[in-house]
């Protein structure tokens, strides 16, 4: 109550400030509703049969669209909002050529029928439910800090629904766990998330005080995960030795699966060492997988299309994130983001900071993390990761509130849905809260960094 207290006001000392920014502006008052009652929609896409993207395409691209008008009207000059654009295009582009690469990679891998085999050898061995449940979630939390935690969602629900694809009770934790262990295994390595990767090259913390969030990162997923198992069930998936076909990865699957895990080192050392952004070593892996395919066609006539992959991936994800970013965008330049600044001096580090885990779970992290950033408080290194790890957990509270589950929903389109979410919602809240807590214990008590 009393952050809403504070929030409240602080709206009205914005409303009362006038000329301070246009968030007391008509075009901001109806940008911020756009917003509201866009990702209202977003929330609700199984209830209206509505994908996703299209709110949030809508509610990103209009924001600008009436800003641009407010400009225009009152005669304003429009240089400002060219370098919004300029700057917001930048962004989105290289999360979008990101997510394609890293998506294309995935498409190909199930060509080559890499997790056709993998599902093969999983339920041949005749694991229960319950135990590939257990195995998927524990890949999750320690692939995520090696590559990003979207690529590790991706792949691992890529395995469950080849696994099980119909029985609800073993898809929606499988999936949950999935996510909430990609987004607790990236929260503690520097590369393991957008944010960490943030952080760090901002130089809020070291790159060894990140490894500092280790045991909370763990120990919240294990509770979340032992608690999503209780509805697991222990059956094992249908499997007929005289009627299942012994699958085997197809020529040049295995090849294809090391170019991945090279242009993943690729994308890191571009961030950590040429400064430059990942996405540049994501496309050159990109390259490299085309140049790969023409030399296998040539020597064994052995054909990969990589543009039939580049076809089956979920355009309407990028656009998702294309329309979310566009419109946290839009309310950042309206003036909205300015009052993080302002919580932080009024409400303390500790509480804005675990705050920022459920504003991360209602606006992707990724924006949030750069908008605490961009407010630069006045914070110690154990604070910079206590908001990396929120940021980065909290994400996992609603089903889009996060990369990962966003990738996840994707893959899973019908049964892993916000609603599917939230009726487990309250494993991972229990799971987040535990984490804040040897956090406290680990940096505020004992005084580790």
């Amino acid at each position: 109550m009393r952050i809403i207290g504070l929030l409240l006001t602080l709206l009205s000392c914005t409303w009362a400030s006038g000329g301070q920014n246009l968030s007391s502006s008509w075009v901001g008052i109806v940008s911020l509703i756009i917003f509201v009652v866009g990702y209202y929609f977003v929330a609700a896409e199984e209830n209206y049969h509505i994908n996703k993207a299209k709110p949030a395409l809508f509610m990103g691209t209009f924001i600008f669209i009436l800003i641009g008008i407010y400009f225009a009207l009152n005669g304003m000059d429009t240089a400002p909002l060219t370098h919004e654009v300029d700057a917001l295009i930048l962004e989105i582009a290289e999360i979008f050529f990101f997510l394609m690469v890293a998506m294309t990679f995935i498409e190909v891998m199930i060509e080559r029928r890499v997790f056709d085999t993998l599902k093969y050898k999983l339920v041949s061995k005749g694991y229960s439910y319950k135990k590939l449940f257990w195995l998927t979630g524990t890949l999750a939390f320690f692939i995520s800090p090696v590559a990003d935690n979207l690529t590790t969602a991706l792949i691992l629900s890529t395995v469950l629904i080849t696994i099980e694809k119909e029985d609800k009770t073993f898809l929606v934790p499988g999936a949950i766990n999935i996510v909430v262990g990609a987004n607790a295994g990236g929260a503690w390595s520097p590369f393991g998330d957008i944010t960490t990767l943030m952080t760090w090259m901002a130089e809020k913390a070291t790159f060894v005080e990140f490894f500092g969030l280790f045991p909370a990162a763990f120990i919240g997923w294990f509770l979340t995960a032992w608690l999503l198992s209780l509805s697991v069930p222990s059956s094992k998936p249908h499997f007929d030795a005289s009627v299942e076909k012994r699958v085997v990865i197809l020529k040049g699957g295995k090849v294809v699966m090391a170019l991945g895990l090279l242009t993943i080192v690729s994308a890191v050392l571009c961030q950590q060492l040429f400064h430059m952004p990942p996405m540049w070593g994501m496309v050159f892996g990109l390259s490299l997988l085309k140049l790969y395919t023409y030399q296998l066609k040539r020597r064994s006539n052995e054909t990969i299309s990589i543009f039939k992959s580049i076809g089956k991936i979920e355009f309407d994800t990028l656009l998702f994130f294309f329309g979310i970013l566009a419109a946290v965008g839009g309310l950042h330049f309206l003036g909205f983001l300015d009052l993080a600044a302002k919580l932080y001096d009024y409400a303390g580090a500790t509480t804005v900071n675990i705050g920022v885990g459920f504003l991360s779970a209602i606006i992707d992290n990724v924006p949030v993390m750069s908008a605490v950033l961009k407010a630069n408080p006045a914070m110690s290194d154990d604070q910079w990761l206590l908001v990396t790890m929120t940021a980065g957990i909290g994400g996992s509270l609603i089903s889009f509130g996060s990369a990962a589950g966003v990738g996840v929903m994707g893959k899973l389109r019908g049964i892993y849905t916000f609603g599917s979410h939230m009726k487990y919602a309250w494993t991972v809240l229990v799971g987040y809260i535990v984490s804040l807590v040897i956090w406290y214990v680990q940096f505020e008590v004992m005084g580790l960094y």
